[in-house]
């Protein structure tokens, strides 16, 4: 029974071992180009993976082309302000639809999951017009903006929200304390890590929001760094150890962030039950 048990282990361990290979490959591949020659990194030879001679031009011509501190700086402004507005926001309309009884509070609902339905593509036009409207292109704002409200946030906090025991909010009540207070005070310390989670989610969408940067922000003083990199993809041909010297630049400040806080990382996405 226990070679049984150590054999189905092992099975196990490879057959992850394998999976974590293949998915490290296209980031190895990156790595590798951005010290690659131009005619390196279009050959097709499945066996030149390593670069003949380490050249770090591709890294010099980018750094000389794309005003790095200013990209990181849009990026991280993004990130932050997303981050808040959703987790704020979220967890208000969630503790809503999760603990408060109100008219209308079903279809009220349902359009917020008819919203998780539609792809997020359809309301660039709209939002485009009303940030327009604002005279804020170009700006902090409108990079923020498609992240002020979020479905998906709303509906996570909601099941957060759901999971925790009425007894809580009677002993509330029994103390005197008012809807408001409740929230603050009681509901909301026990939904960190749900909180935690939508953080994750919204900061991993937002750096890699492409779409919408190139619409409001077409300038490349206002970009962040996923719409600057798309400008750097030629027309007819690529630069490919550019392209990808670029990428390994834009890369580094997420996995410092992940270095920093995996522990948060693993607990909010277990926490979820989601998957990236």
């Amino acid at each position: 029974m226990e070679k049984t048990k150590t054999k189905s282990t092992i099975v196990v361990h490879i057959v992850l071992i394998i999976g974590a290979f293949i998915m490290l490959v296209p980031f190895l591949w990156m790595a590798l180009t951005a010290f690659k020659t131009v005619a390196e990194s279009t050959q097709v030879d499945p066996f030149l993976l390593f670069p003949k001679h380490w050249k770090l031009k591709a890294f010099h011509t980018v750094v000389s082309k794309m005003n790095f501190g200013r990209l990181y700086l849009n990026t991280l402004v993004m990130i932050v302000g997303r981050v808040f507005f959703a987790v704020a926001t979220a967890s208000l309309a969630g503790y809503a639809f999760g603990r408060l009884n109100f008219p209308g509070k079903k279809i009220l609902f349902s359009l917020v999951l008819v919203q998780m339905m539609v792809p997020s593509q359809i309301f660039i036009i709209p939002q485009y017009l009303m940030v327009s409207k604002l005279g804020l292109l170009n700006t902090a704002f409108s990079l923020i903006f498609p992240g002020l409200v979020t479905a998906f946030g709303t509906f996570l906090m909601r099941q957060f929200y759901m999971a925790l025991p009425k007894d809580l909010e009677e002993a509330a009540k029994i103390d005197g304390c008012n809807i408001p207070q409740t929230f603050l005070w009681i509901m909301s310390p026990l939904t960190r890590s749900g909180m935690v989670a939508l953080g994750i989610f919204t900061a991993l969408f937002g750096f890699k929001d492409l779409m919408w940067p190139l619409v409001a922000n077409p300038e490349q003083s206002s970009m962040p760094i996923s719409a600057a990199l798309a400008k750097l993809q030629g027309q007819f041909a690529a630069n490919y150890p550019e392209l990808m010297a670029a990428s390994l630049l834009a890369v580094i400040p997420m996995i410092v962030i992940y270095i920093i806080f995996q522990k948060q990382f693993i607990e909010g996405i277990a926490t979820s039950g989601g998957k990236l």
